[in-house]
């Protein structure tokens, strides 16, 4: 069994945690980023992995990169990226803020394979996380256990993996190969074959069911694509430029000052902006589709609102979903091949951070302003949190918006807890 001991593990090489290398290599000594890994299960660095479409669009500013609001001038910057490899041109020529998903992949990639101090290692999934032993009264490190066998030691932890899929329940009895979830579908379509897809249920009402119904639309071209949801409709992303305001890295200190009944309310009126709606170019896309086919007599796209999914079962060869249409009251069933979710993911901390929290004794996973998650006063050993603090830190944590600030919040708190200032100079310059 491999042992290897660094001072901060960070595990999934996504956009947070290359943010928190950059920043490790701006702000840092560079003996605390020499003693920094990175680990990532997959094979390489990719940005939403499962709906890598070339099609999509980030719809987020590439001036929300993974550096560039706490340092303009940094040679991380995306815009740095696109001079780099030779597509500075043609990218301002396009007249958008808004890139392709696959350029800001390529940019991910890009900076894992920048960083001079900061190590990214590929193919190595965490198994298990666990506190070190108690020692003098002081839990000082952290063991994580990954599937290639080795056990990494870690003064600090930073968890940046992402939030679980959310597959609802009434579907978890079928097949794997019959319900493929966002997260998964780039890889998983290709399996699919043409034969097996005549008949193609999408269930969900926001950007990435739309983006699942107009992809599997294209790639079946014989197929009747449905989707289901429980809303009234599609609607659009709701911002405007007050809105976007909730969104700025400043609104977090806010935020978290605010009282818990009122950070709910927010959230709930917030989610419109970000969950519940479309990018208009979608909409636009499957309307017109949707109305072409009429005009044709030939509509093999279709809509089914208002309409909830009790339960799912096989019959043969077929999948047998009961719905149950929210005006009435009425149930049905519908038979079909394939069912692709656009569900979103689940609301609760990770299960990785849910098992680890309740290993320390500290019950529900919370964190402090600085993302260090709350433990028993025996923890020396610190564990950050990136990308599922909603509920304390606002909408934007899981966002692209926050990522450099939030690496530099982190990085100041590593090296206060370490009697370690952070490169004031710097900071007092891009401040």
């Amino acid at each position: 069994m491999r042992h290897q001991k660094v001072e901060v593990l960070a595990i999934g090489a996504g956009p947070a945690n290359l943010a928190l290398g950059i920043a490790l290599e701006e702000l840092a000594p560079k003996e605390l980023a020499a003693g920094t890994l990175i680990i990532e299960q997959h094979d390489d660095t990719l940005w939403q992995r499962g709906m890598l479409l070339p099609w999509t669009q980030s719809q987020v500013s590439f001036l929300k990169d993974l550096v560039t609001l706490r340092n303009p001038r940094s040679e991380f910057s995306f815009v740095n990226y696109l001079h780099t490899t030779g597509r500075l041109d043609e990218f301002i020529n396009l007249g958008t803020f808004t890139p392709y998903r696959s350029e800001i992949s390529g940019y991910l990639q890009w900076v894992a394979s920048s960083l001079s101090e900061v190590r990214v290692e590929y193919g190595r999934r965490c198994v298990s996380l666990e506190p070190g032993p108690l020692v003098d009264g002081e839990v000082s490190h952290w063991l994580a256990r990954t599937a290639d066998g080795a056990v990494i030691s870690s003064r600090n932890l930073v968890i940046g993996a992402g939030r679980d899929a959310h597959v609802p329940a009434e579907l978890s009895a079928l097949p794997e190969e019959r319900v493929i979830h966002s997260t998964r579908f780039s890889e998983r379509i290709e399996q699919v074959g043409a034969d097996r897809a005549r008949r193609i249920v999408v269930i969900g009402g926001a950007q990435s069911a739309a983006e699942l119904l107009w992809a599997a639309y294209q790639r079946f071209p014989e197929a009747q694509c449905t989707m289901l949801m429980r809303s009234i409709g599609l609607n659009a992303y709701q911002s405007s430029k007050f809105t976007n305001e909730l969104f700025y890295p400043s609104f977090i200190d806010d935020f978290f000052a605010t009282r818990p009944e009122t950070r709910s309310q927010v959230l709930r009126e917030m989610h419109v902006t970000n969950y519940a709606g479309l990018a208009p170019a979608m909409l636009e896309t499957l309307y017109r589709e949707m109305y072409q086919e009429r005009l044709r007599g030939t509509e093999r796209l279709r809509m089914r609102t208002l309409t909830d999914v009790a339960a799912a079962r096989m019959d043969g060869d077929e999948v047998v979903l009961t719905t149950v249409d929210r005006k009435s009251g009425d149930r049905e069933e519908i038979r079909c091949d394939l069912v692709l979710l656009g569900t979103g993911f689940v609301r609760d901390m990770p299960a990785m951070v849910r098992d680890l929290a309740a290993a320390t004794g500290a019950g529900q996973a919370t964190v402090d302003r600085a993302y260090r998650m709350v433990l028993p006063e025996s923890y020396t050993a610190g564990c950050y949190l990136q990308g599922v603090n909603e509920a304390t830190h606002g909408i934007a944590d899981s966002l692209l918006s926050v990522l450099a600030s939030r690496s530099q919040d982190i990085v100041t708190d590593l090296l206060a807890r370490r009697g370690l200032p952070a490169d004031e100079a710097l900071l007092a310059e891009l401040l």
